[in-house]
């Protein structure tokens, strides 16, 4: 099947907005992660802005710091899809807060995508989801390839240094944080910690966990260096 077709709808998805993100500060000082501003626009509205143009009619933003923020923010949204606030009593951790957002899903049945809410990125999400099923996968993890910080030396035959590159691209793959979920796999998810240490080593097991190299721009946002650089990026790219 094309990736046109219906497998590669989705039309609900969860945004993982709580956590106190300590390590961007003073920008959460009195927003949550979700609505430090990335090129004067809240990382959460790209995300719902990319969300949008797949096609996505209903997004659930999972919060519980400063939760009264992104709510209000939210209510004078003006994108073609239902937005909801499902706010944690108390911090349930990201495996948690995807069980609790899961609850608030319309579409009892369907398949449903999740991301990170620091996390800014831009590739076509009906490959992704073709991806996810051709691979008969419980979940699909969006990957991105590793980044290193540091510059690297590269060397001759001899080992003398024949120069230096600047924050390559390794071959290695992280999580990117985005991704694709079939309905069952609430009942895997924990009621409290996180589906990295539980859910997502058990589905590696069974072979129903699926990657999917994303080919475009990714960017994590977690610190405040990143906030600046990711606004450089975001501009260059005319988004």
């Amino acid at each position: 099947m094309s990736i046109s077709g219906r497998n590669a709808q989705v039309r609900q998805a969860i945004i993982l907005a709580g956590g106190q993100a300590t390590r961007l500060r003073p920008y959460t000082d009195d927003r949550p992660k979700a609505m430090v501003p990335v090129a004067d626009k809240p990382i959460v509205d790209w995300q719902l802005e990319w969300l949008a143009t797949s096609g996505c009619e209903h997004v659930v933003v999972s919060c519980g710091y400063l939760a009264d923020v992104l709510d209000k923010h939210l209510q004078g949204h003006s994108y073609p899809m239902a937005i909801e606030v499902a706010v944690e009593e108390e911090p349930l951790g990201r495996g948690g807060a995807l069980r609790f957002a899961a609850g608030h899903l319309p579409y009892t049945g369907e398949r449903w995508l999740a991301l990170n809410g620091d996390v800014l990125t831009r590739f076509p999400l009906a490959d992704f989801i073709d991806r996810h099923h051709q691979a008969d996968a419980m979940a699909t993890i969006a990957l991105a390839q590793y980044r290193t910080t540091w510059g690297i030396a590269t060397l001759d035959d001899e080992d003398r240094i024949a120069g230096f590159v600047q924050s390559p691209r390794l071959p290695y793959w992280i999580n990117g944080g985005v991704y694709a979920f079939e309905p069952d796999v609430v009942e895997l998810l924990p009621v409290k910690g996180d589906h990295e240490d539980t859910t997502f080593p058990q589905l590696a097991v069974d072979k129903r966990l699926a990657a999917y190299k994303i080919s475009g721009y990714w960017r994590g946002v977690d610190t405040v260096k990143d906030v600046k650089e990711a606004g450089e990026e975001v501009t260059g790219l005319g988004w």
